[in-house]
C-alpha cells in the first residue's frame, strides 16, 4: 500500500512539472552518444552557466541525466527525474527568471583489461574540466521564466561545440614530451599517453656533457610549465580580484613572481636541474595519483618506470634514483609522499605541501574506519552536518553533503571529474560493474566498512610507513617533509596530526622527518613562514629546488656526481 502511494506522488508531481525536451542541431552532424546532459539555470548573467556551478555561496544550478545511445534526429528529456545541485529536484526550483543553458559531458567507451566495459570522459587536453573540454556540446544560454509546476517542456537546442586546446609550442627553457605508455594501453585497452613539461636549467646547450638531477613536481594537469615567464610583467594587464586572498592585482603579482623565478632560475646561483611537472590526465580526472589503482591502471609504475626514464635519456638526466626527488602541494603533496613510500628506491626526498589525506581516520573532516555516515556523526536526535570547505577563521562555506551532491549531480559513477570521485577511483577496488566501489553511499552517506579496509591496506600512507618500516625505514629515513597550514580549507591538516604522531615513534631506524605548520594558513601552505599564503604558494620550485640541493650530500651514495650540474 505504501509503494502505491509513493507511485500516485510521483506522478501526480510528474504530471504537473516543467520540463526540458533537448536537441541537438543537424549541423553538428553528431553520431550516436553517451555522456552525461547538464541542465544549467542561472539567476544572472556574468557569465554562462557551465561556469557558475562551484561550492560556494554563489553557486548557480545544475541538473544532470545519464545518456546512452543518443540517437541522432532524437531528443533526450530532462525531467523531474533529474539530480541536481543545490536544489536537488526542479519541482523545488524557485519560480523566477533564469538563463538556461544545456550541455553533454561526452562518454567514450572503454573495453578493459579485466574484461569490463566502461564509459567514461576521456581527458580532451583541458585537465578533465567538463564546461570546457573540446568535443562537449552546448547551447547558448536563453532567458526563461522557470514556473517548476507549470505543466509544459522547455525546447532547447545544442548547437555549438567546445573546440580544441592549441598545445604549448617548445622554447628555448621549455620543452614538453608525450609518450604512449605500453602500460596503461594495456589496462585501459587502447592507446593511452602521459607527459610532462620539462623546464631545462641555465647553460643546458652550453654544458652538453652535464647530465642533471630531476626535480619532479607533481600537482594538477599543467597546461604548460606554470610559474616561469621570460617577459616583463604585462604594463597594459587589467587588475584582476582575488575572491579567496582579497587582494586587487593578483595576476600582476603571479606575472611578477613568475618573471623573478625566471631571472633566478638563469642567474649563476641557481642549482642546475630539470624541472618536471607530469601530465597524467585521465578519463576519471585531471590526474592519476601517480599510483597504480585497481580502475585507473598502473599510472605509478608508467611514470617511474616508463615516462622518467624517457625523460633523462632525451635531455641529460643523471638516471639513478638518487637524483631525483619529488615535491607539489594538496594532490601534489600526497603523490610526492606517496611515490616516495611506494617507490622508496627511486627518489631521493619527497616535500609533500598541504597534502590530501594521509590517513583515513581524518579523510577531510569524516574517519572512514569508525564512523557510520560520511555526512552526519551518529545521533540520536542532532543532525549536524559535517563541514567541507572553510577560510583561515574557520567559517564553513560548503558541507560534504553539499560537495558530494555537485559531484553527484555532475556525475554518476565516480564520473564527475571531482575531488571525491576521484580518490574514490584511485583508492577503491573495482566494483562488478567495472567502476569503482564506493567508499559511502553518494547520496546517503553511508559508508561501506570492507571498502574502508581495502584503503587501509593500499593508499592509507600512515598505515603503510608504520607496517612496512622494518622493510623500507632506512630507504626512506631523512627522505620525508610535510608542510600544512593549520587552518587548511579542506581540513587536510588533522590527517597530518596523526602522521606526525605515527613518524615520531618510529624507531630502527629513526625517521628522521620533518613536519610543520603553518599558523592560520589555508590550503597551499608549503613551509614558508616569511612570507604570506598568497606569495608562497608561488615558489614552490625555487623553494624546494633549494632545499632539496642543500640536503642532498647526507643522501647521495658514495661517488655520487655533485659538482659537475652546479656551475
Amino acid at each position: 500500500m505504501k509503494k502505491l502511494l509513493y507511485l500516485l506522488i510521483f506522478f501526480a508531481v510528474s504530471a504537473h512539472a516543467q520540463t526540458f525536451r533537448v536537441t541537438i542541431d543537424p549541423s553538428l552532424k553528431e553520431a550516436v552518444l553517451d555522456g552525461r546532459l547538464l541542465l544549467l539555470l542561472s539567476n544572472n548573467n556574468n557569465a554562462e552557466p557551465r561556469f557558475q556551478v562551484a561550492d560556494n555561496a554563489q553557486t548557480q544550478q545544475v541538473f544532470g541525466v545519464d545518456v546512452e545511445n543518443w540517437q541522432p534526429g532524437t531528443s533526450q528529456l530532462v525531467d523531474v527525474q533529474a539530480f541536481g545541485y543545490p536544489v536537488e529536484r526542479l519541482k523545488n526550483m524557485p519560480a523566477g527568471d533564469y538563463y538556461v543553458q544545456v550541455l553533454l559531458h561526452k562518454y567514450e567507451t572503454f573495453h578493459l583489461k579485466t574484461g569490463q566495459t566502461v564509459k567514461l570522459p576521456m581527458d580532451r587536453g583541458e585537465g578533465q574540466h567538463w564546461n570546457i573540454a573540446p568535443g562537449n556540446i552546448y547551447s547558448q544560454p536563453v532567458k526563461f521564466h522557470i514556473n517548476p509546476m507549470a505543466n509544459h517542456e522547455i525546447a532547447l537546442t545544442i548547437d555549438k561545440i567546445i573546440p580544441p586546446i592549441a598545445q604549448p609550442a617548445d622554447t628555448k627553457y621549455i620543452k614538453h614530451i608525450r609518450i604512449q605508455s605500453k602500460l596503461l594501453t594495456e589496462f585501459w585497452g587502447r592507446p593511452m599517453y602521459i607527459g610532462a613539461n620539462i623546464l631545462l636549467p641555465g647553460g643546458f646547450d652550453e654544458h652538453p656533457k652535464v647530465k642533471y638531477p630531476l626535480a619532479i613536481f607533481h600537482g594538477h594537469f599543467p597546461a604548460d610549465f606554470e610559474g616561469f615567464r621570460t617577459e616583463v610583467p604585462d604594463a597594459n594587464l587589467k587588475p584582476d580580484t582575488s575572491a579567496r586572498f582579497h587582494i586587487t592585482g593578483y595576476n600582476r603579482i603571479e606575472q611578477q613572481e613568475a618573471y623573478d623565478f625566471y631571472r633566478q632560475w638563469t642567474g649563476a646561483k641557481f642549482p642546475r636541474v630539470l624541472a618536471v611537472e607530469i601530465q597524467h590526465a585521465n578519463p576519471y580526472y585531471d590526474d592519476s595519483y601517480a599510483v597504480n589503482s585497481a580502475n585507473l591502471g598502473p599510472y605509478g609504475d608508467a611514470i617511474t618506470y616508463e615516462l622518467i626514464p624517457e625523460i633523462e635519456k632525451r635531455f641529460r638526466g643523471i638516471g639513478k634514483g638518487w637524483a631525483r626527488f619529488v615535491y607539489g602541494g594538496s594532490t601534489g603533496g600526497w603523490e610526492a609522499l606517496a611515490v616516495q613510500v611506494l617507490y622508496p628506491d627511486e627518489y631521493n626526498g619527497s616535500y609533500a605541501a598541504c597534502p590530501d589525506p594521509v590517513d583515513f581516520h581524518h579523510y577531510t573532516t569524516m574517519n572512514i574506519y569508525e564512523d557510520k555516515n560520511a555526512y552526519f556523526p551518529t545521533s540520536d536526535f542532532k543532525k549536524t552536518p559535517r563541514p567541507g570547505m572553510r577560510d583561515y577563521l574557520g567559517h564553513v562555506s560548503a558541507t560534504l553533503q553539499e560537495i558530494n551532491q555537485r559531484e553527484l549531480a555532475l556525475g554518476t559513477r565516480s564520473r564527475s571529474g571531482d575531488q571525491f570521485d576521484i580518490w574514490e577511483a584511485v583508492f577503491s577496488p573495482m566494483d562488478k560493474d567495472g567502476y569503482p566501489k564506493r567508499i559511502y553511499d553518494k547520496y546517503t552517506g553511508t559508508i561501506d566498512t570492507t571498502v574502508a579496509a581495502y584503503w587501509r591496506e593500499n593508499f592509507d600512507l600512515t598505515h603503510i610507513i608504520k607496517r612496512d618500516w622494518p622493510k623500507i625505514g632506512n630507504k626512506l629515513k631523512g627522505k620525508i617533509q610535510i608542510y600544512v597550514g593549520d587552518m587548511d580549507s579542506y581540513y587536510l591538516n588533522n590527517a597530518v596530526y596523526t602522521a606526525e604522531d605515527m613518524l615520531k615513534k618510529l624507531s630502527n631506524p629513526d625517521c628522521g622527518c620533518q613536519v610543520d605548520y603553518g599558523d592560520r594558513a589555508e590550503h597551499c601552505w608549503n613551509g614558508d613562514h616569511t612570507q604570506p599564503n598568497y606569495i608562497s604558494r608561488l615558489r614552490y620550485h625555487q623553494m624546494f629546488i633549494k632545499k632539496w640541493v642543500s640536503e642532498i650530500a647526507t643522501r647521495a651514495p658514495k661517488g655520487a656526481d655533485l659538482k659537475s650540474w652546479r656551475y
